[in-house]
This record gives structure tokens, C-alpha cells and sequence, in this order.
């Protein structure tokens, strides 16, 4: 990944930028992104598996 400093005038700026950035990854960087953050927190911890969690939910449940 590319490290890259923007400037923004207010912190909405910074925000709608950060959630149009995240949107446009692709599963696979989404994957990738969740391991290196796992990673940085618990190191060592990519040799244990991920435990596999997935939920149905309804639009607009909260």
C-alpha cells in the first residue's frame, strides 16, 4: 500500500476522502488491510487462523 499525506480543510473533508477511498477497495485489499492491523497489533498472531464469522442482516437493521 502507498503511503500518501493528504491535506484537507475540515475533518468532513477528511472523512467523506477516507470512506471513498475505502469503498473503492477490492475484497481482496480489505483482507490484506484487516491481516497487516492484526498484525501490527498482535504480532505473531498471522499464524493462527482467523476464525470465519458471517451474519445475515436485513437492510437497515442496526
Amino acid at each position: 500500500m502507498e503511503k500518501s499525506v493528504r491535506i484537507f480543510r475540515s475533518f468532513e473533508q477528511a472523512d467523506e476522502s477516507d470512506s471513498k477511498a475505502d469503498a473503492q477497495l477490492t475484497p481482496q485489499e480489505r483482507i490484506e488491510l484487516v491481516i497487516r492491523l492484526r498484525e501490527q497489533r498482535h504480532p505473531g498472531s498471522s499464524e493462527q487462523p482467523m476464525e470465519r464469522v458471517i451474519r445475515v442482516r436485513r437492510l437497515g437493521e442496526d
